[in-house]
């Protein structure tokens, strides 16, 4: 199948060969689909072969890509763009795969100017005009933490700039009530975190603004009731952002993600 895939990308052939039995069973191992109305499926999935028409793949450390793979990650990479289109990802090709954690160089100066090396283990990292690195994670649970959801909303994000949590809009929201929301449940958050109160998405979010909107995105796709509680205002601006409503979803769902604790 893999190689199929392939002479479809590489122009051999008119028609990708994804059957829907492959659909199937590339989207149950995305649990939090689940939340999506099925008339969104037709124009996820027409993306996700649109974004893998565009872009290069490539497994690191003779990582061996599969079919399903390919499908599992443009899947998820097309939720944040699945109102905006394909556009968003307009100015970069690459998407580097690993088979798990990796390390990535970094430098921190100090305040007293002095700068240190070290080696950071992460799941992921996006690059302005540049790739996305991911970690392979093959058993999916909707338990608000996803590499791929996160690593692609930071590249929404730089599409009018650095990462700053403030992507851009369309037209019929309104910048100043993104800022005001995204401020005020960004500060109630870090407080929570600071004083060791209960919080709805991974503490990790604390770190600045921008991880803050990548891992709210997560949340807003995984477990979309516990954020809509904790954050009502900040969930109605992703839901016109992305176009999706997935609390809705889990609403319908039985159970939904109410058996999710908070951390």
């Amino acid at each position: 199948m893999l190689r199929r895939l392939q002479r479809w990308l590489f122009g051999q052939t008119d028609d990708p060969v994804v059957t829907e039995e492959q659909w199937q069973r590339v989207e149950a191992g995305l649990p939090f689909f689940s939340y999506l109305p099925a008339d969104a499926r037709p124009r996820l999935r027409a993306l996700a072969l649109e974004f893998l028409d565009q872009k290069t793949f490539h497994g690191a450390h003779e990582l061996v890509l599969t079919d399903d793979m390919l499908l599992n990650i443009a899947l998820q990479a097309c939720l944040p763009i699945y109102s905006t289109g394909l556009e968003a990802y307009r100015d970069w090709v690459g998407v580097v795969i690993y088979a798990g954690d990796f390390v990535i160089s970094r430098e921190e100066m100090d305040e007293d100017g002095v700068v240190h090396a070290y080696d950071a283990p992460v799941l992921g990292e996006a690059w302005p005009d540049g790739p996305v690195i991911v970690s392979w994670q093959p058993n999916e649970r909707a338990d608000g933490l996803n590499v791929v959801i996160h690593e692609f909303a930071h590249k929404l994000d730089m599409c009018n700039g650095q990462a700053d949590g403030f992507p851009p809009l369309p037209a019929d929201m309104h910048r100043a009530d993104w800022a005001r929301i995204f401020t005020a449940a960004y500060e109630d958050f870090c407080h929570r975190v600071d004083h060791d109160l209960p919080h709805a998405i991974d503490a990790y979010a604390a770190e600045n603004p921008a991880e803050f909107f990548a891992v709210m995105s997560e949340a807003f796709f995984e477990t979309p009731r516990k954020l809509r509680a904790a954050y009502p205002a900040a969930y109605a601006q992703l839901k016109r952002l992305y176009g999706l409503d997935p609390a809705a979803g889990a609403n319908r769902r039985p159970g939904g993600d109410s058996k999710l604790t908070e951390t």
